[in-house]
This record gives C-alpha cells, structure tokens and sequence, in this order.
C-alpha cells in the first residue's frame, strides 16, 4: 500500500506540473541593470536561508514565492510533502490556504455588488432569513468584522470535535446564531470567522449556487487559476500535500476537521504561483472597478481601529515603512500567508504543510517581512548585539500597559538578558540587546526601545513591529511583576 501511494502522489504532482502553464511566463528572464541583478541574487540567497532555517528537510515544509511584477525572482521550497514517505516538498503543489480564502470571498461577493444583486448596507434578514437581529447587521459588517457575530472557532471546545462534522450552510449558522452578540453591529472590530460564514451564506442566496461554485465561476474561472478550489476532503486534489501539526515537539499528523465547516472564511485551497496571479489581477484592476478596489483595501469605521487596518478581507501590513495589503492563514494541518506591496509590485506568498512552527522558527510571518524588504532593495538590518549590565536592565523590570487596545506586558531579567510577556497568556519573547536601551525580538525584526525620563528611570518602551516607524507605546504601571 505505501508504494501504491507514493506511486499516486507522484502522479498527482506531475499532473499539477503539467498544468502550470503559467509559470514559465512569469519566471521568463529579462534583461536587468547589474545592481538590480546582484540585489536579486541577495534575495535569492536570503530566501535559501530562511527556508533552511525555518524548515527542517526532513519534516513538513514551507513553500516560497516571491515577484516583482510578473517576474519570479525566488521559487523554492524545503522539507516533505509527505513526512510518511519521504516524498520531497515542491513549490508547484497544493496546499490548503486557510483565511487567505477571505479574499476571494469578499471579492466574489464585491462583484455581485457591481452586478446589483447585492448592496453593502442591505440588511442581513434579506439573504438570512429569522438571524437574530438580522435587521441591524449589514453586509458590510461581515466583510471587515464588525458585525458583533461571535465566532463559532472560538467556542470551547468546538475545534476539537465539533468541527468534524460535515455541515450545510444553514446547519453550520444554526451553531453559532444565538449565542450571545460579542457587540452591536458596527460598534467595535474583532475577527471572527462566522461573520464570513453568514457572508458565503449572503453570496449563495443573491447567486443561487453553493459560495465556492459562485467563486469558481466569477473568479477562478476567468482568472485562469486552475489549481485554487473548494478543498473537499471527499475529493482527490491534484498535487494536495499531506498537511501536519506538531504534539509535544514531535511531527504529527494533522487533527481532522471537514471543509465544509470553514466555509468562506477558509475553505480554499491553492499554489503559489496561481497566488501570484491573483495578487497580479486583484491589485492590478483586473477583478473589481477602481471604486470597489478602493474600499476592499481600506478600513471603514470601527475596522480602523484594528491593529491591521482591515478591509474586507484584507488588511495593511507596512514593511520598512512602504504601505502593503496582506492575510494570513492558519488551518488545520496548514498555515499560509500572501502579501502585496504596490511600490514596485512585491508578491510574496508562503505556504507551510504545517499548523505549527518548527522548533526555533519564527513564523511564516518574519519569513514575509524579511523577502519583501529585500525585494524593496531596503532589506532588515542585520542583528549585531551588544552587552547590558545587569543593573541597567533591572532598571526595566515592570509592568507595561497599552491604552489602544488596551493590554499589559510584563519586562523582566531573563538568563542575562530581558524578555517580554503578555499578562494573562502568551509565551514570552525574549529580546537581544543592539543599542543602548534598545532590544530586537526573535524574529529579528520587530524593535523595544526604553523610555527614560529627564532623571534616566524607565517610564514606558517604545514598540515597532515592523522595526521602525510609528511607535506602539506601554506606560509603566505599578503593578507587581505576576508570577513566571
């Protein structure tokens, strides 16, 4: 039976080879001035890097594109598509994509607003019939998560067995329609994932066919990306890779959940390079009118205030300053991550066989930041640290807290060094030192700067997620260190 299925997996991955059509137009070589050629081969090399720092070549792996334009100058992958059969990990298949799935779910929905099939303040109770307070919610609150929905993802204990079933539209909004409103529609931004469950459910009534068939047919279809679709667990995906988690630092396979579950808020899956067709068409014009594109990528209302900017299904990511548009996702047995930077036309998209990260690895997220600055040509400085005495770094040891959103960190000496803590959960970050009263986090980009005042005491610190630029700041507190 194993050499049956790698015979089959091979199999599958040649057919999906043999589909991409695409890729050898994107990666044909063009005539570039001597600097730009060796600032590529930078990049080339900084993506080999963290593909072999980031991904283990014999566990699951990860998956890299990155462009400028049409042109590919980085597509590699590292590690296994199947762990079981050794069977190597290849930039040309497929993997489940998670939220990133928001996006084509918006945008289907943007192009029935444009056919006047649907408008963004008509009413919930017109496409759902009998929701609880149906009549306040409007559509647009589901696009950018401001609708108050709870998330049936986050309720305890859901994901461990409840998620298995396999549900329709209607039995999936019956899980979570009257639970408790997290807030009046409108009033606050928080993500949630039955907000786009209940969009799928406003797409199917105003088309008439199940979301991912509208989507095939509105998006997929006319674009040309042949390797994204509805995931089906019930059927056979060419070139699908075996998705995995990790259990008490060990590989494992992935928990089991069915796809009809994350619905529009997740069921997609794709590759990388029908990604980079889609970041090439989305934001170059070819899906929505200039308008609707407008207000994809813009955050209105009460989303303005959340930490990403967020759209309708997309958010802002800066890097080294340059305004972007990016999603992740994380699904079982998969994490993924698409980002686009409109200086220069930057796609970089990363696909993982994994929930989890590998021991010493950052994220998906390091690994984005990290390739788009150095497709800017204004890469991340390099991490050189320098020693701290001990005194100076106890004179940091406190409590933080955050007015916008509002949340309290925890500074303290650790092994020599410092580290930061989210009171109330969260793993601590331990931080290298590169300056006076200035630290790095572990993915070497993120930045801690102390704040003195005129007598040298520590009053608050400076954070910078993307290393620099506009600074979240944390006033010190009186409250006692908790406990480790």
């Amino acid at each position: 039976m194993p050499a049956v299925r790698r015979v089959l997996l091979a199999a599958a991955c040649a057919v999906a080879l043999s589909g991409l059509s695409l890729a050898p137009a994107f990666a044909a070589a063009t005539a570039v001035p001597a600097t730009q050629a060796a600032e590529d081969a930078e990049l080339r090399a900084l993506a080999e890097r963290l593909l072999a720092e980031n991904a283990p070549a014999d566990a699951p792996g990860i998956a890299v594109l990155v462009a400028r334009g049409d042109r590919v100058l980085f597509r590699g992958a590292r590690g296994l598509a199947d762990v079981e059969l050794g069977v190597p990990l290849t930039p040309e298949q497929t993997f489940r994509i998670g939220s990133v799935t928001k996006q084509f779910s918006a945008a289907a929905l943007l192009k029935l607003v444009e056919a006047g099939k649907v408008g963004l303040d008509d009413p919930l109770s017109k496409y759902v019939k009998g929701y609880p307070n149906g009549d306040a919610i409007k559509v647009r609150h589901l696009l950018d998560h401001t609708s108050g929905v709870k998330s049936y993802t986050g309720i305890d204990g859901y994901m461990r067995e409840s998620i298995k079933r396999e549900l329709s539209t209607q039995e999936l909004i019956a899980v979570f329609k009257d639970l408790p409103a997290d807030f009046a529609p409108g009033q606050d931004f928080r993500y949630n994932n039955s907000g786009y469950v209940l969009l799928g459910a406003v797409i199917e009534a105003a088309s008439g066919q199940p979301w991912h068939e509208y989507v095939r047919q509105s998006l997929l279809q006319p674009l040309k990306l042949e390797h994204t679709r509805y995931g089906d667990v019930h059927a056979l995906i060419p070139g699908m890779v075996e998705g995995y988690t990790r259990r008490d630092g060990a590989v494992a396979p992935m928990d089991f959940l069915d796809m009809s579950q994350p619905h529009a808020a997740g069921a997609l899956v794709s590759t990388l390079d029908d990604l980079l067709r889609w970041n090439r068409a989305l934001h170059g014009g070819q899906v929505l009118s200039a308008a609707d594109y407008r207000d994809m990528v813009t955050a209105h209302g009460k989303a303005k205030q959340g930490a990403y900017g967020y759209g309708y299904g997309i958010g802002r990511m800066a890097v080294r300053g340059r305004d972007g548009y990016a999603h992740s996702g994380g699904i079982f047995g998969f994490a993924s991550y698409l980002l686009y930077l409109p200086e220069r036309e930057i796609s970089v998209a990363v696909l993982s066989n994994s929930d989890s990260s590998a021991p010493g690895s950052a994220g998906l997220e390091p690994i984005v930041r990290k390739l788009a600055a150095a497709a800017l040509g204004d890469a991340y400085p390099q991490i050189a640290p320098v020693a701290v005495n001990a005194q100076t770094l106890r004179q940091a040891e406190g409590v933080y807290r955050q007015a916008e959103p509002a949340r309290s960190w925890a500074l303290r000496v650790d092994g020599g060094g410092l580290s930061m803590q989210r009171v109330g959960g969260g793993a601590p970050a331990k931080l290298v030192a590169v300056g006076a009263g200035e630290f790095v986090y572990p993915n070497g980009i993120a930045r801690l700067k102390l704040v003195r005042d005129a007598a040298g005491a520590v009053t608050a610190v400076d954070y910078f997620e993307d290393g620099a630029g506009e600074a979240q700041r944390s006033q010190r507190t009186q409250d006692p260190l908790p406990p480790r």
